[in-house]
């Protein structure tokens, strides 16, 4: 997917496109100084130590901006530009995933962008992100509705998500500098909160949603 959209907004006169995987984007984005960077919201990685949140402190918001696209879960586009500053961030994501879309919002996304929509749409969304203007798919307004109610605090995500990653009470006390008793009371009110009949049950309905 990544390939398919880097040529197709390639085609664009008014675009200079590079692609990158998530290991690589931040490093590039650093390099190019980029307008715009596109970034694929249902990839893992788009939470992980290399993702959003270090890209979206690099590259450059300023106009004139060139789109690159990236997708397929680790794939990032970056519209290669010059100046100083962040780059403007462009979210792909699915309606039914509302935890991608809260994280993109939290790290201030400036274009929200449905991953059916057709190339031209995406082309549309660049450049108005690159103007600096608010770009939000109307396929997107259930998901952002979903996106305001999680029911899970921060706190709970961070214990949640090292549960899926299969981390024991221990572990998750450890990394997370908590007791195992405070451990045990968050996977109690992540179960409570999610409606699970269990641990296990709260990963997968969480995990569904793309909260983890």
């Amino acid at each position: 997917m990544r390939t398919a959209l880097a040529f197709l907004l390639g085609r664009e006169p008014d675009l200079d496109v590079t692609s990158a995987s998530w290991q690589r984007a931040a490093d590039l984005s650093r390099a190019l100084r980029p307008h715009v960077c596109v970034v694929d919201m249902d990839s893992p990685e788009a939470g992980g130590p290399r993702g959003l949140r270090e890209l979206s402190g690099n590259g450059n918001g300023s106009e004139n901006g060139s789109g690159s696209g990236s997708g397929n879960g680790d794939a990032h586009g970056e519209a290669a530009a010059g100046g100083g500053g962040r780059a403007a961030l462009l979210a792909l994501a699915s309606a039914g995933r509302p935890g991608p879309l809260r994280r993109a919002y939290e790290e201030k996304a400036l274009g929200y962008l449905s991953k059916n929509a057709s190339p031209d749409r995406l082309v549309e969304g660049i450049r108005h992100v690159a103007k600096g203007e608010r770009f939000i798919d109307e396929a997107l307004g259930f998901g952002f509705l979903e996106a305001a109610e999680i029911p899970l605090t921060r706190r709970e995500l961070s214990v949640l998500s090292l549960a899926a990653e299969g981390a024991s009470v221990g572990e998750i006390a450890r990394s997370l500098h908590l007791s195992n008793g405070t451990v045990r009371n968050y996977m109690a009110a992540i179960t409570r909160k999610t409606g699970a009949r269990n641990r296990v049950d709260a990963i997968r309905i969480s995990r569904g949603a793309g909260w983890v």
